[in-house]
């Protein structure tokens, strides 16, 4: 499948799902064994725990993971303890988790490994720059818990998007909700000389005037919008929010007679928890939203079976989502390309 070339352009990929049983790890034994294949070096690390034979919630069956010869990882005392592979230990981190310290080494002979990597998307940093300062072209994140905030592009630099029946087992709710985050991936990036004055800003909300110039509007939070006495456009009707968006701001912007001349600017893509409903409205209002980095999607990938039974027309199913989202979809598990 062409993505798995894409791949190569980047220095770090996440793997991330709408819901639970999606298919990352399917999806991540895939390129793995592909990586492998075309000779390709590569570390894998995790946040949370993946890799285990069985769900913890279904009791179903899960796929684990495969690692091969030279490639390194990541995981904790507990579960390095219990790989079925060999290889030779490369560091451990005096910081203890929950599970132990996490040991870094590198695959000899190739098998399965349960990974349990950084509880923190900081530590999650810090452990792909060192992979990337040891000489290490690619470190491949698996998204435990589906984490969104793991594709944010402060992170890593690509993602893959995991979905499927697991979602909803109805195809018209499956494609809104995919679409949905499809749209907010694919956010407007704003011109950098206004992103390199917005990076270093770790909070608050900020009005941009029209000679670029950036202004503290000096709102602890956005739960005292209504009460609080500073007037939002005193400087312009460009905002940027420098952390978590949610619901509340969308819809006091909403409710603003100047909504059609209104930008709000964020960090990216995963500091939006806003539901469909309340963000469609905004922009149906004229009101836009672009972001200081825009994430790479490299490709959306499709489970059409969820724990509970239900199986989706893998064939139908990609075709759907791939007229819906305008991208192509691939079921990692056939060797179809819609």
């Amino acid at each position: 499948m062409p993505f798995v070339k894409n791949i190569l352009n980047y220095r770090s990929l996440s793997i991330v799902g709408l819901e639970k049983n999606t298919g990352k790890t399917v999806c991540l034994n895939y390129i793995l064994r592909r990586l492998h294949e075309m000779g390709v070096q590569c570390a894998v690390t995790s946040i949370g725990v993946d890799g285990e034979q069985t769900d913890a919630v279904f009791g179903s069956a899960k796929p684990e993971i495969t690692l091969y010869e030279a490639m390194q990882f990541i995981t904790s005392e507990k579960h390095y303890s219990q790989r079925r592979l060999v290889s030779c230990i490369l560091d451990v981190d005096p910081r203890r988790t929950s599970l132990g310290r996490l040991v870094t080494a590198q695959v000899v002979c190739s098998g399965k490994i349960l990974l349990s990597g950084a509880a923190s998307t900081w530590l999650l940093r810090e452990q792909i720059e060192r992979f990337r300062q040891c000489g290490m072209p690619l470190t491949i994140v698996d998204g435990a818990l589906s984490r969104l905030s793991l594709a944010s592009p402060t992170v890593t630099e690509a993602m893959i998007l995991a979905t499927g029946a697991a979602v909803s087992p109805n195809m018209n709710q499956l494609i809104s909700r995919t679409r949905y985050v499809c749209r907010l991936i694919a956010l407007d990036e704003v011109e950098p000389a206004l992103q390199q004055q917005l990076t270093p800003l770790s909070h608050g909300l900020w009005a941009i005037d029209s000679d670029g110039g950036v202004h503290d509007l000096h709102i602890s939070s956005v739960f005292l919008l209504d009460k609080e006495r500073t007037n939002l456009f005193e400087y312009g009707t460009t905002l940027f929010a420098a952390g978590a968006v949610s619901d509340r701001l969308i819809r006091h912007l909403t409710a603003q007679r100047n909504i059609a001349d209104i930008q709000l600017i964020v960090r990216d893509f995963t500091k939006l928890f806003v539901t469909p409903e309340v963000f469609n409205t905004f922009r149906q209002k004229g009101g836009r939203i672009a972001v200081l980095q825009r994430s790479n999607l490299l490709a959306v990938c499709l489970n059409p079976t969820s724990p509970q039974g239900y199986r989706l027309n893998s064939d139908e199913a990609c075709k759907a989502l791939a007229d819906a989202l305008g991208l192509p979809v691939y079921d990692v598990m056939k060797t179809t390309v819609v």
